[in-house]
C-alpha cells in the first residue's frame, strides 16, 4: 500500500473543492492517441444544437438513428423494447457489425422484450437483449431478440471469444413481482446466433444485483461489479472458470466465485487520493454464490469481513488491468465517505488495486464531471463516459491531461419546456474499426451511431 491506512482513514471525506478530474490518466490511455487541444480546451469544440431535437454534437459530426423503442423489429418478432442500456459492438462477416443491446425492463415496462421460443428464460420477465446487424455502410439489415425472459438487464461486458455477457440487476426470487424463476444472474448471448447460446443462467457466477463485467483475455477470469441499492453496498468479485481457455458456452462449466477484501478498508469510499494503491488484496471464496437464504454481500466472510463500495457500475479490461467505476458515494446513504465518482484498476499480475481517477464536485453546471456510469475506451484517443446525473444528459470525453469535454447532449425532452427532463445515456461503445461511436438514450429508447472527424 503506497499510502498508510492511518493517513488514508484520517483524510476520509476530504475532497478538494473545484477539482474536476484528477488521477493517473496515462494508465487509462496506454496504447491510445491523446485528443488534441481545440481553442485551449480538449475535445472537438462546442456542441451544435440539433434542429431535429434529438442529439447535439460538435461541428463536423453527425448521427444516424439506428433503432427506437416501439418501432417494429426488422425480424418481425415484435416491437423494439424500451429502456436501452448496456451495449457492445462485434465484428461480423463481410464487414458487418453486430450490436448487442440490453433492455433494463422491470415488471410492467413500457415495451417488453418479446418472448421467443428457445431464447426465453422466464416468460414472466420482460427484460433481455436485442441484436442489431449493420452492413458495411452502417445500415441496419437485421434486428432480432438475443435473449428474453430476464429481468433488469443493466450492463454486462464482451468476452474475448466475441459473445456478450448480460447482467441482471435484481435479486428477485420466483414468486416476487410475478417471476416464475429466480433472478440475479449473468447470461451469455452469441450475437451471430442467439439460439446457439440459448437462455441459460450462469449460476456459478453468483446471484446478486449484477452491473458489469470485464474478462481477462489471458486467464479467462471474469471480474464483476455489484450495484446494490442499499447498505451494505455491493462487492467487487472475480470468477475463476473451470475452463479458463474460454469459448462460447465455456462459462457454463462452472468455477469459483470470490469477493475482494482490502485489509483494513471496509468501504472503498474512504480512499480519496488518486494514486493510492494496495498490494495486499485478498480474494475470499463466496460462501453461497446462489444466495439461497442470504444476499452475498450480507454473508459471513470470516475475520476481517469484506470490502464494500456504493454504486459500482461500469467495467472494462485494458492495459493488463480490470477497471471499474464507482459512480458516487454518499454518507447520507450509508457510505463511510462521500465522493463524486472514482475509476479503480486491479492488476492481477501484481495483485495491486489502485484508485486511478477521482471525479470532482459540481463546480461547472455545463461540465460537472460527476457520477460516471457506463465507460469505454475510444480507439481514437480518449475515454468516453456516460454521465448519470441530473439536468442535461451528456456523453463526456476525457483527454489524457484530464480535461473533460462534451461529446454529445441529449435533446429528447421528457418533461415540459418550463421543466425539461432528459433520458440518460448508456451503452457507449465503438465499432471494431473505431470510426463510429454507438450510444443509447435510455428513455425514450434510442440507439445512435455517431460519425465524424475522430482523431488518431
Amino acid at each position: 500500500m503506497s499510502v498508510s491506512r492511518r493517513h488514508l482513514l484520517a483524510g476520509a471525506g476530504a475532497l478538494g473543492a473545484g477539482i474536476t478530474f484528477t488521477g493517473a490518466l496515462d494508465q487509462l490511455f496506454v496504447g491510445h492517441a491523446a485528443a488534441a487541444e481545440v481553442g485551449g480546451h480538449s475535445g472537438y469544440g462546442p456542441l451544435v444544437p440539433d434542429p431535429a431535437g434529438l442529439l447535439d454534437l460538435p461541428r463536423g459530426f453527425s448521427y444516424q438513428v439506428l433503432s427506437r423503442e416501439g418501432e417494429p423489429l426488422l425480424s418481425g418478432e415484435g416491437p423494439v423494447p424500451s429502456n436501452h442500456d448496456g451495449m457492445a459492438a462485434f465484428l461480423g462477416r463481410a464487414g458487418h457489425t453486430y450490436l448487442v443491446r440490453n433492455h433494463e425492463n422491470r415488471p410492467r415496462s413500457r415495451v417488453r422484450v418479446p418472448a421467443i421460443e428457445g431464447l426465453t428464460y422466464d416468460p414472466a420477465a420482460e427484460g433481455g437483449c436485442t441484436v442489431l446487424e449493420l452492413d458495411h455502410t452502417g445500415r441496419p439489415v437485421d434486428e432480432r431478440v438475443g435473449i428474453a425472459g430476464t429481468g433488469v438487464n443493466c450492463s454486462g461486458g464482451p468476452t474475448p471469444w466475441n459473445t456478450w455477457l448480460t447482467c441482471e440487476e435484481t435479486e428477485d426470487k420466483a414468486g416476487v413481482n410475478g417471476y416464475t424463476k429466480d433472478h440475479g444472474f449473468i447470461f451469455e448471448v452469441d450475437p451471430r446466433d442467439p439460439h446457439r447460446s440459448g437462455a441459460h443462467p450462469l449460476t456459478a457466477m453468483g446471484r446478486f444485483q449484477h452491473e458489469a463485467v470485464a474478462v481477462d483475455p489471458t486467464t479467462g477470469v471474469v471480474y464483476e461489479t455489484e450495484d446494490a441499492f442499499a447498505k451494505p453496498f455491493g462487492l467487487y468479485y472475480r470468477f475463476l472458470p473451470n475452463k479458463p481457455r474460454g469459448g462460447p458456452g465455456s462459462l457454463r462449466a462452472g468455477g469459483e466465485l470470490q469477493a475482494m477484501r482490502v485489509p483494513g478498508v471496509p468501504d472503498l469510499s474512504v480512499v480519496q487520493e488518486a494514486g493510492t494503491s494496495f498490494d495486499d488484496v485478498e480474494w475470499v471464496p463466496v460462501p453461497d454464490p446462489l444466495a439461497a437464504q442470504t444476499p452475498i454481500r450480507l454473508q459471513d466472510f470470516g475475520p476481517g469481513g469484506i470490502t464494500h463500495a456504493q454504486k459500482l457500475e461500469g467495467a472494462y479490461w485494458g492495459n493488463g488491468r480490470s477497471y471499474f467505476v464507482s459512480s458516487f458515494a454518499r454518507t447520507k446513504d450509508g457510505s463511510r465517505a462521500t465522493h463524486f465518482g472514482q475509476v479503480w484498476s486491479y492488476n492481477p499480475r501484481s495483485n495491486r488495486l489502485t484508485l486511478e481517477v477521482v471525479f470532482g464536485p459540481d463546480t461547472d453546471t455545463q461540465m460537472p464531471g460527476e457520477s460516471p456510469d457506463n465507460i469505454a475506451l475510444s480507439p481514437n484517443g480518449g475515454l468516453m463516459v456516460c454521465e448519470d446525473g441530473g439536468g442535461d444528459q451528456y456523453v463526456y470525453g476525457v483527454s489524457r491531461t484530464g480535461m473533460v469535454y462534451p461529446m454529445a447532449r441529449g435533446r429528447q425532452n421528457l418533461g415540459t419546456p418550463e421543466s425539461p427532463d432528459y433520458g440518460e445515456f448508456a451503452g457507449v461503445a465503438f465499432s471494431p474499426d473505431g470510426r463510429t461511436m454507438y450510444v443509447n438514450c435510455y428513455t425514450p429508447g434510442t440507439t445512435f451511431a455517431v460519425t465524424g472527424p475522430w482523431r488518431g
